[in-house]
């Protein structure tokens, strides 16, 4: 129950009423877990579209639980996604991409690949059909945390210093096994066999990410795992949306 806790505290800005001892490689650990908060979220998401469905448009309704999943993540990902756009555009090389995602400030390229990211999001769970829309609002947060784990295992980091490498040092076969059951069970009883579908897609394009990003800078960092788990979002929805 604490890694669950620790993840829960790691992923949303939700305070918990009390404090949670967290040791040295406790959060790394805790990924296994990260698939459950994704859980979590999209429960959070599919009561919010139950309440205020019946009551505004669905394009309206939509634009309010992506708002919402922003607000409760503490836009945490949208950063890495913002962060990775300005660095590929800089022109440079590894060190100038790197110290660019350093940097706290948002660039105009960054600017339009948040804006981007968002709207696609909106638009692919606009177009999930209305009949797999609470399921597609309980999975799609569990893939891409499901992806992240999946990023982060076994992966070359490319600050030994940064977030991600001391969350990585955590992580293993046995936590990536861990995620992957639960996100698989998840995905089978939302929408059985097809359930598969979604999962096999974020596994393609997290290891493809991997991989550019490991060719790229030599490594990982905690943004460029964000801004896989926001295409992996955006991904998740829309192979949702085409399984009518």
């Amino acid at each position: 129950m604490r890694l669950i806790l620790i993840a829960f505290q790691f992923l949303t800005i939700i305070p918990l009423p009390f404090s949670i001892r967290c040791e040295k490689e406790d959060l790394g650990r805790s990924t296994a877990f990260f698939p459950v908060i994704g859980l979590v979220i999209g429960v959070m998401l599919a009561g919010t579209n139950w309440l205020i469905s019946p009551w505004v448009a669905r394009p309206l309704c939509d634009a309010l639980l992506i708002t919402l999943l922003t607000l409760v993540t503490g836009a945490l990902h949208l950063d890495g996604l913002a962060d990775v756009c300005d660095g590929l555009a800089a022109r440079g090389g590894r060190e100038r991409f790197l110290a660019i995602m350093k940097d706290s400030q948002v660039g105009a390229v960054g600017a339009v690949g948040l804006a981007l990211g968002l709207l696609l999001k909106w638009q692919a769970l606009v177009a999930v059909p209305a009949e797999l829309k609470w399921q597609a609002l309980l999975l799609f947060p569990a893939l891409a945390r499901f992806g992240q784990v999946l990023a982060m295992t076994g992966a070359r980091h490319a600050r030994q210093d940064g977030l991600g490498a001391s969350i990585a040092r955590g992580t293993g076969a046995v936590t990536l096994i861990v995620a992957f059951v639960t996100t698989a069970a998840a995905g089978f009883y939302l929408l059985g066999f097809r359930g598969a579908i979604p999962l096999a897609a974020v596994c393609i394009l997290t290891s493809a990410g991997r991989l550019f990003f490991q060719r790229k800078l030599g490594g990982l960092t905690g943004d460029t795992i964000g801004c896989i788990s926001e295409l992996n979002e955006i991904l998740a929805l829309m192979v949702i949306s085409a399984m009518i």
